[in-house]
């Protein structure tokens, strides 16, 4: 079957996708499903059975009132909410309710498996492979996050170890844990976060590779704003994103104060081996453990873009205002300095400008041609 013609694919619905798709119609792009054959055309693919992105697949225990980092997607504020309430069930809702006022005809659940070059005209069209069929496209949008990757680091005789360990992703309550000895690795928002709610239930020990660096003030701006030049200057040469929140600091939120209060944060330098029984501490004593939860993070999702071989020596891809310096026809949001929610929605905003000017530059005569006229 010859694939599905469209001038722009959106790869994910969560925060960047969604606005990516809003930005397109503001523009005059219609979703596919409703277009005539003269309209400028874009789908929007996500591998999501239901809205919502990855708050769909949160922890039950996150809030409203300790979500970190809610912003409104473009043109619809987030209604008023009981700060009780689980952001997994608030969020998709309002995602959902997006994806109605907006007629954004999300396709779903389609899992895209490759993007590809449809040839080696490099003003050509890129195709996209799921299980539901094939695209050929103008220009891709990708938007897939990193909540399928998490992170997990190597570290000795992990395999041999006699007790749990699970990533932040597979965590569901703190209850499970209950009169355990919990080591929880990570230095970000999430491991802090997850220190205060088990350590409630368990015996806690939190050991992280640096020394968290803490912020006593409001959220600092220019230290905000440097740290994402940063980000962006890592993008650009190829490098592997960094996080911002490595460089920024960790601020003195409520439940980090909380967890203060009843002094559990308590940062231990990073183990060395893990054990059947526990783990190894850099100086040679041992820490007893029943469960290791790995709050380390995660990857940008992007094997799918494997066939472009944009991938650098160093591990990353080369992008310079969310666009492939090495593939102009891509566009990657979520992706690097883009990644927290505020940063997404301008990232989606921004893709389709760019691919708004491409269009109105090539619609332009060209000066040979003005000149011959």
């Amino acid at each position: 079957m010859d694939p599905a013609v469209v001038d722009v694919a959106v790869i994910g619905a969560g925060q960047a996708g969604l606005s990516a798709a809003y930005h397109l119609q503001r523009r005059g792009f219609v979703p596919q499903g409703r277009a005539v054959p003269e309209d400028r055309t874009f789908v929007v693919l996500d591998a999501d059975d239901r809205p919502g992105g990855a708050w769909q697949h949160r922890w039950p225990s996150l809030r409203m009132a300790t979500v970190n980092g809610i912003h409104e997607l473009p043109g619809f504020a987030v209604p008023p909410a009981d700060p009780a309430a689980a952001s997994r069930d608030v969020l998709p809702a309002y995602f959902a309710e997006y994806e109605r006022r907006f007629a954004l005809e999300v396709r779903r659940p389609v899992s895209v498996r490759a993007v590809s070059r449809a040839d080696e005209d490099p003003r050509g069209r890129l195709l996209v492979d799921t299980d539901r069929g094939s695209w050929s496209a103008r220009y891709v949008i990708n938007a897939t996050g990193t909540w399928t990757r998490p992170f997990w680091p190597r570290y000795p005789g992990s395999e041999r170890f006699a007790g749990r360990q699970l990533h932040v992703a597979d965590y569901v309550s703190a209850d499970e844990f209950a009169g355990q000895r919990v080591v929880i690795v990570g230095a970000g928002v999430s491991a802090v976060q997850l220190l205060d709610e088990i350590s409630r239930v368990a015996d806690t020990l939190w050991v992280t590779r640096r020394e968290p660096q803490w912020i006593d003030d409001e959220f600092d701006i220019p230290a905000r704003v440097a740290a994402i030049a940063g980000v962006e200057d890592r993008v650009r040469r190829g490098l592997p994103p960094g996080s911002v929140i490595s460089v920024t600091g960790l601020h003195w939120s409520p439940w980090a104060r909380a967890a203060q209060a009843r002094g559990v944060l308590v940062r231990h330098p990073m183990f060395t081996a893990i054990e059947p029984g526990g783990v190894r501490m850099p100086d040679g004593s041992f820490e007893p453990a029943d469960a290791i939860l790995w709050a380390t993070g995660f990857r940008p999702a992007l094997g799918h873009l494997a066939p472009l071989r944009l991938r650098t020596p160093d591990g990353g891809i080369r992008v310079e205002n969310g666009r492939s310096i090495d593939e102009p026809r891509l566009f990657l949001i979520g992706y690097g300095p883009s990644q927290s929610t505020v940063g997404a929605n301008r990232a989606g905003r921004d893709a389709v400008r760019a691919i708004a000017a491409d269009g109105a530059a090539a619609s332009q005569p060209s000066l040979a041609a003005s000149d011959a006229a």
